[in-house]
C-alpha cells in the first residue's frame, strides 16, 4: 500500500518493477490501481476457468418415445433404457405420439404413461408430470438420490 501519488509516478514505479498499472476501482474518488503482472493474471483466471469447467456435470435431456400400442415387452425394454438414461444422470422426456384416429383416445396414452411408471418404481422421481402437448403426451423424469 504506498497511498494516494500521482499517476506519472504510479506508472514509472511499475516500469521500474517490471509490472503493469492495472485500474481496479475506477468509481472510487481517487481510482485504486494496482501493480501487477496483467498477462500472468488473465492466465491464471483462464486456469480457474478451465478448472471449474472440469467439475461441473452436463445433465443432458434424453427422449424416449412410444405409441399407444406400444406392448408389454417393448416398454418393458424402453423403461430398461430409460434407467440407464437416469444412472448416467440424464433427464428422460417420455413421448407418447398418436396419428390419425388414434387422436380421439388420448386415455390410452395415459394409461401407457401410467404403465411406465409402474415399471419405473421408485428409480425415477417426476419432474413434470404427464401432459397433452399437442399430438403428444409428455413427461419428464428425473433421477431419485441413491441413499
Amino acid at each position: 500500500m504506498v497511498g494516494v501519488i500521482a499517476t506519472s509516478d504510479a506508472v514509472q514505479m511499475a516500469e521500474e518493477r517490471g509490472y503493469d498499472l492495472v485500474e481496479v476501482a475506477p468509481a472510487a474518488n481517487p481510482p485504486v490501481c494496482r501493480l501487477m503482472d496483467f498477462g500472468q493474471y488473465k492466465y491464471e483466471l483462464t486456469k480457474k476457468a478451465k478448472e471449474a469447467k472440469k467439475k461441473q456435470k452436463v445433465i443432458k435431456l434424453k427422449e424416449v418415445k412410444v405409441r399407444p400400442k406400444t406392448d408389454e415387452g417393448d416398454l418393458q425394454t424402453k423403461c430398461n433404457n430409460i434407467r440407464k438414461f437416469l444412472d448416467e444422470g440424464d433427464k428422460v422426456k417420455v413421448s407418447v405420439s398418436f396419428r390419425g384416429r388414434e387422436r380421439a383416445h388420448m386415455e390410452v396414452g395415459f394409461k401407457v404413461v401410467d404403465r411406465m411408471k409402474v415399471i419405473l418404481g421408485e428409480d425415477a422421481e417426476i419432474e413434470k408430470d404427464a401432459a397433452q402437448e399437442g399430438n403428444a403426451i409428455t413427461m419428464i423424469l428425473f433421477r431419485t438420490k441413491k441413499k
